[in-house]
């Protein structure tokens, strides 16, 4: 949904982005310190240590960087380190890294925990932050998701209009996975398949729990007349991977799949026909995930408390169900935790009850013709 610029509280962008060419000087005055130290850099580092999800809602920062060197043929290495190294190889914005960079100067762009670790002695840092960025408006839309607003913060700051467009994020590209096709061989991926995510860093305030995923699959697979296989996706990456099938219920079949790490799980979630999970990293992680002829099933993320447009890769098959409370912070670009906003009625998940989130989940599975 294209959300007009009057509708919510934003900072003008200062430029109509519709009527500046690529490459074009904006009608702002760039950073010339940052100009001057960033095209004398020959390797840009992604240097990333916090959460899984503040991190690819980043990457759209990271790939504006990486324009503007291209449009000013500034030739660099390109290499990602941190935890997440491997997931962003995936996303395109790396190249192979050089023996030797053309010169000595380094810019690592990242979160402050990556630039702590990995920026010391860098000639650029550069924090993305995720309460940094405003919600920008330009050409008379609001641009509320974070994707959008680490792309266009740069550009700002940069003075040159992007190649970037909505949905800004980068995608992440699936490929073949030993333990998807093992999963294929154990008869499951076949039919309709849903997958859900229990993972959560907040399980008082985001947790929807197994019992009620488990009451709206049953729900999707009683209305399509079908089986249903749900996979359950749990947390605690650290520990050792565990595959847990449960007993079979009327329309549902259920299979735990708890310590799966997030690269296995980004050539998992392609193979999906429906992804449901609470705001966090995992249900970023499938909204950005792509099968290799670039498709993805739809996206429902749950919103309690945070607002449903800031947090959400702007990928137009990626969806909200939101409470009042979330749908208020989005009106008004705040943040419950960063304001101390006294937490409101609605700001559990007991607000989505399993019967009306299985409606919204039909109305995206025929309308996207699964």
């Amino acid at each position: 949904m294209v959300i007009p610029a009057g509708a919510v509280h934003t900072t003008p962008l200062g430029y109509d982005r519709d009527s500046v060419p690529v490459g074009a000087p904006l009608p702002l005055a760039a950073s010339a310190e940052l100009v001057h130290r960033l095209s004398g850099c020959g390797e840009v580092v992604a240097a990333f240590e916090g959460k899984l999800g503040d991190t690819l809602l980043a990457l759209s920062g990271v790939r504006a960087i990486l324009d503007w060197l291209r449009l000013r043929s500034v030739r660099v290495a390109v290499r990602a380190v941190g935890p997440y190294a491997g997931l962003i190889a995936r996303t395109g914005l790396i190249t192979r890294p050089q023996a030797t960079a053309p010169n000595g100067h380094r810019a690592v762009i990242g979160d402050r925990a990556g630039i702590e670790a990995h920026g010391s002695t860098a000639a650029v840092r550069l924090v993305l932050d995720p309460a940094a960025p405003p919600c920008w408006s330009t050409d008379g839309r609001a641009h509320p998701n974070l994707p959008a607003r680490h792309y266009l913060a740069p550009e700002r700051r940069l003075g040159i209009r992007l190649p970037g467009t909505t949905p800004f994020a980068p995608t992440l590209a699936s490929g073949p996975n030993d333990l998807v096709e093992e999963l294929r061989s154990a008869g499951w991926l076949g039919g309709l398949n849903i997958a859900v995510i229990t993972a959560t860093s907040w399980p008082e305030r985001k947790d929807y729990t197994a019992r009620r995923y488990i009451t709206l699959a049953e729900h999707i697979a009683e209305a399509r007349q079908t089986q249903a296989q749900l996979l359950l996706i749990g947390g605690n990456p650290g520990d050792d991977l565990r595959v847990t099938a449960e007993a079979p219920r009327r329309h549902v079949q259920v299979l735990r799949l708890d310590g799966m790490p997030a690269d296995h799980l980004a050539d998992l979630f392609p193979h999906c026909h429906l992804i449901v999970g609470n705001d966090t990293g995992l249900t970023h992680l499938a909204a950005m995930a792509r099968d290799r002829d670039g498709g993805s099933p739809p996206v429902i993320g749950l919103y309690a408390r945070h607002s449903h447009s800031k947090w959400r890769t702007g990928m137009p098959h990626h969806h909200a169900v939101a409470t009042d409370l979330s749908d208020r912070m989005h009106q008004g670009d705040l943040c419950p935790v960063r304001d101390a906003i006294t937490p409101d009625t609605d700001v559990h998940m007991d607000a989505f009850p399993p019967d009306a989130l299985a409606q919204v989940s039909l109305e995206l599975l025929n309308g996207m013709g699964r």
